[in-house]
């Protein structure tokens, strides 16, 4: 259920609530005895308050008795009444403390579960998804909510709990005078109306917060990580980017100031007013007390039970703003789970052909991104037949990479199809597709954890295959770097963990393709697989990559035409278009785009 608007109105708090039982059900999967621990716990705990208070009556007329008639009446009845009331209040202490422990435990369950639970959504959407800035702010504020949103359970548990503690000391003031009950409502309501008009104006505030929120998550990233150090020093950017820091968050908090202070000021006043309604039926019970209506015992219970009462109903209607909030906060949450991907998968997915006959053809091949005006590429159609190693030339934003995912089928074509084997890529099982394809992008990550690790993630399944692993170093001459580290293939990478070791650009690089040759696919793809190495670590690479690849479809990105006059076949993008195609001679001798580049490139070597 998505809420519509940025400042709810109550439509939109009571329709909230329905995510009350989808909530309940995540917390009972996170722990369902310790759940159902807590609700008996805070159902016995509820009938303690109004027991103390009939003990207590009990403990004064008994006293009052005594005090009259000593002599004739036994003090063993008031001693009992006294260890009553003591054993009560340590129940009701070991009640308290047993429920804040079941509360803070399942508070980390949850959020566990429902931080795997958004990996797990997270995973089945699309790339095209993740680079749109207005999901981000989606996924954002359902990340916000597997923190702390165990509060609620808290609030609603206690909600039932004082319902029951407050039918117990009500059924008593109204047998007394039933209009102290009315009277007591009167003066707290408009502290719950003024308390539920400020949380709505923090809701809002808070939605509309949300990427500048991401803003500034970035320049606390920016100003204080390993990763951005080296270049905010050499740069000195640091007061720069302190600088934006303390804007943002200056801005954060006039905003935030506002509402913090006219909560105070309304609150302090509506609360003077609920005093007022207490203290006048207090006065009223005093008056009953001395004109002999009723006891001292029975003022005591009385008084102690309007009091608490008066409480009771302020924290229940309060409380019920902060619920309805928590569940128009709990709409963020499952307004993620709401999104679906727009790659879909066939019905009867077929298999991906082992081994590839005809190879990959696109057809008219068109994808634009989403709010985008211009085609990242269109009118593509060329082929890539099974064993065939094709190069991907031209200037940056040309669509080279945004060409390869679509051969992954990271995105699909917004027109035109692409055929393997002359079937319709949508209709191939995408499991098996990706599996089949060993792709390294330029940007690869550089994960914080083992050698062994660093490279399994090019094929997860195969994480504990060392000979597999060692197999695909030795293939992208990683091999001779992990000899060289300390603790070999269980050397922490990286220097944001204890013990770590970090590597140099090119070190990296060849870690980073272990992975493609990890996954033992029927083709690969490599974006700028050698940027960041040397002269003669590139020419090492690619004889080693020109064997491994021998029999299987291959496609390179590269700036480098020394790199890609290995290939087969040489396409020249331009403005997202194919323009040119031909192996390196031919295309030399069109003098054309590529025989441009080409010389450009010779010049600087000159």
């Amino acid at each position: 259920m998505a809420v519509t608007q940025d400042k709810p109105g109550w439509r939109e708090r009571l329709n909230a609530l329905r995510n009350l039982p989808a909530f309940f059900k995540l917390v009972w999967d996170s722990n369902p005895w310790m759940t159902a621990l807590n609700a008996g716990l805070r159902l016995i705990r509820s009938a303690i308050p109004v027991s103390v208070l009939y003990i207590g009556k009990l403990i004064i007329d008994e006293v009052i008795l005594l005090n009259r008639d000593h002599a004739h009446v036994s003090t063993h009845h008031l001693w009992m009444l006294i260890g009553a009331e003591f054993l009560l209040a340590l129940f009701n202490d070991a009640l308290g403390r047993s429920i804040s422990l079941l509360d803070s435990l399942l508070g980390d369950l949850f959020g566990k579960l429902s931080s795997i639970r958004i990996m797990k959504h997270a995973s089945i959407l699309d790339l095209e998804q993740f680079e749109d800035p207005i999901f981000y702010d989606k996924l954002e504020r359902a990340r916000q909510q597997t923190t702390g949103r165990t509060i609620l359970l808290s609030q609603v548990m206690s909600q039932m709990q004082d319902l029951i503690t407050m039918g117990f000391l009500a059924a008593g003031l109204i047998f007394f005078n039933p209009w102290l009950i009315v009277l007591l409502f009167i003066t707290i309501l408009p502290s719950f109306i003024g308390e539920s008009y400020f949380n709505d104006q923090t809701y809002a505030l808070s939605r509309r917060q949300t990427p500048e929120r991401r803003e500034l998550d970035y320049l606390r990233y920016l100003g204080a990580s390993d990763e951005t150090a080296k270049e905010v020093k050499i740069f000195d950017l640091s007061g720069f980017i302190i600088e934006k820091f303390e804007a943002l968050a200056n801005k954060f908090y006039v905003s935030n100031r506002r509402i913090t202070i006219n909560r105070s000021l309304w609150g302090t006043a509506f609360t003077l007013l609920g005093s007022l309604g207490y203290y006048g039926a207090y006065v009223y019970i005093i008056l009953e007390t001395i004109s002999g209506s009723i006891s001292i015992g029975k003022l005591t219970f009385l008084a102690g039970s309007f009091r608490q009462l008066k409480s009771l109903m302020e924290s229940i209607l309060t409380r019920f703003s902060a619920v309805s909030q928590g569940a128009i906060y709990l709409s963020d949450f499952f307004e993620f789970f709401d999104i679906r991907p727009d790659i879909t998968v066939s019905k009867s997915p077929l298999s991906f052909p082992s081994p590839v006959r005809d190879g990959f053809e696109f057809q008219n091949v068109g994808f634009r991104y989403q709010h985008a005006e211009k085609w990242a590429t269109r009118h593509l159609n060329f082929t890539l037949k099974a064993g065939e190693k094709i190069a991907l030339v031209g200037e940056n934003g040309a669509g080279k990479t945004t060409l390869v995912k679509l051969l992954a089928r990271l995105y699909d074509p917004t027109e035109g199809r692409i055929l393997l084997d002359g079937v319709d890529l949508r209709l191939y099982d995408i499991v098996s597709l990706r599996q089949n394809i060993g792709i390294i992008f330029q940007d690869y990550l550089r994960y914080q954890m083992r050698v062994s690790d660093n490279i399994a993630v090019g094929n997860i399944i195969q994480k504990d295959n060392t000979s597999l692993i060692v197999s695909a170093a030795e293939q992208s001459l990683a091999s001779d770097l992990v000899s060289r580290l300390p603790a070999g293939y269980e050397q922490m990478l990286g220097k944001r963990f204890q013990e770590g070791v970090e590597l140099s650009g090119g070190e990296w690089q060849k870690v980073a393709l272990a992975r493609a040759y990890m996954r033992q696919a029927q083709v690969l793809i490599l974006d700028e697989p050698t940027s960041a190495l040397d002269a003669r670590a590139e020419y090492e690479v690619f004889q080693r990559f020109a064997a491994l690849t021998r029999g299987k479809s291959a496609v390179l990105i590269s700036h480098r035409f020394s790199t890609v006059r290995m290939a087969d076949r040489i396409l020249v993008l331009q403005q997202g278009e194919l323009i040119e195609s031909g192996s390196h001679q031919e295309l030399i001798d069109r003098k054309g785009k590529y025989a441009e580049l080409f010389a450009l490139q010779a010049k600087g070597y000159q």
